[in-house]
């Protein structure tokens, strides 16, 4: 069975992993799956700063890849393949990883496989479950906010997408707001938990609209409002904006997907309809607790992967290259990295996705 080293440096992780194919190659075994985290790097400027987060994959790349190997006990010999992140993403940081995966292919003659960062996250549960094609799938992240039907490998329908904010990036900006630190996602669902989700009537953005997408800024600004109108926050006030904000993501998130979960009954022949949830926002329990429900009462499975699978990985990235390898795919050394890849590239621009086109 095929090994595959996987690289990921698109944002604020250096990662890198061994993942071989089981027995009928229906799903993986993570053999070693090693994250640098640059979370104390870009904690004083409360978000990702692209210089700082190309040098330190600078720095780590090269003693991340040595600790998968060594991790996984394996040497170059035992590598079939090497597959690297290659968009979309940080361009800095995309060609650090993108160029090191070359080198290693080129100089153990090994096929290079880039793979989109998104099309990661869309096998993550091929890699843990075996799940077969078709599925639907709710994309949460930092970058993404999305809502993508999974017909094959390389076969992918956007049915919805965020027309400003993702919600990561939301999550982020309420946390700087309210002086939790970063990243925000996890601290602004601890604050929540010991928050009254009832004190603060905050929007639930295009809710009950026909039109299947998503925003957050102006639930982003709202809360910004109040805070504002609240003057100095204590531990209460940043509690209760908290749990309010979670409680109205909660609630969109909930009207969005119910539309695309009853648009895949009618439209996809599917007996055992799945919703699969990825990206690091899916490691949010509310969030999670509710898209569960929901699926319960629409008759889908609702598939997550476990938490260390939600955030930005290489095993990830390796399985995505060992799927295209079994299929005899490859990629030449002259790929260029892309900042932007989307998933679905012939889906239509929205408005508030700016100039280049639709979000990736």
């Amino acid at each position: 069975m095929p090994t595959v080293l996987g690289i990921e440096t698109s944002c604020d992780e250096t990662a890198a992993a061994l993942v071989r194919a089981d027995g009928d190659a229906a799903r993986g075994h993570i053999l070693s799956n090693v994250i640098h985290s640059q979370f104390d790097d870009h904690a004083a400027y409360g978000g990702v700063v692209p210089e700082i987060a190309a040098r330190a994959h600078v720095d780590k790349l090269d003693q991340v890849v040595r600790a998968a190997l060594d991790e996984a006990g394996a040497g170059w010999d035992d590598v079939d393949a090497v597959a690297a992140t290659t968009g979309p993403g940080l361009i800095g940081g995309l060609i650090v990883g993108t160029m090191t995966a070359k080198a290693i292919a080129l100089a153990r003659g090994k096929p290079f496989l880039a793979v989109n960062h998104l099309e990661g996250h869309a096998l993550t549960p091929r890699l843990t479950d075996a799940l077969a094609f078709p599925y639907l799938l709710l994309l949460v992240s930092g970058g993404h906010t999305q809502i993508v039907l999974v017909r094959g490998l390389g076969d992918y329908a956007r049915w919805a997408t965020t027309i400003d904010d993702a919600l990561g990036e939301a999550f982020d900006k309420t946390a700087k707001l309210l002086g939790l630190g970063y990243p925000g996602g996890p601290a602004v669902e601890r604050a929540a938990t010991s928050g009254d989700p009832g004190r603060f009537a905050l929007p639930r953005p295009l809710k009950g609209e026909d039109r299947p997408d998503f925003s957050f800024s102006g639930l982003k600004t709202a809360l910004r409002q109040q805070a504002s109108a609240l003057g100095d926050l204590d531990d209460r006030d940043v509690a209760d904006l908290c749990a309010s904000f979670q409680k109205a993501v909660t609630d969109t998130l909930e009207d969005r997907v119910t539309r695309s979960l009853v648009r895949y009954r009618a439209d996809i022949a599917d007996p055992s309809p799945t919703l699969v949830v990825a990206g690091g926002v899916a490691a949010n329990r509310a969030i999670r607790s509710m898209l569960e429900t929901l699926c319960e009462r629409h008759g889908f499975a609702f598939l997550a992967p476990p938490i260390e699978l939600c955030s930005d990985n290489a095993a990830m990235i390796a399985w995505a290259g060992l799927e295209h390898l079994r299929l005899g795919h490859a990629d030449p050394l002259d790929m260029a990295p892309r900042p932007r890849w989307p998933l679905d590239p012939s889906s239509d621009p929205l408005i508030g996705s700016g100039r280049k086109g639709a979000k990736a």
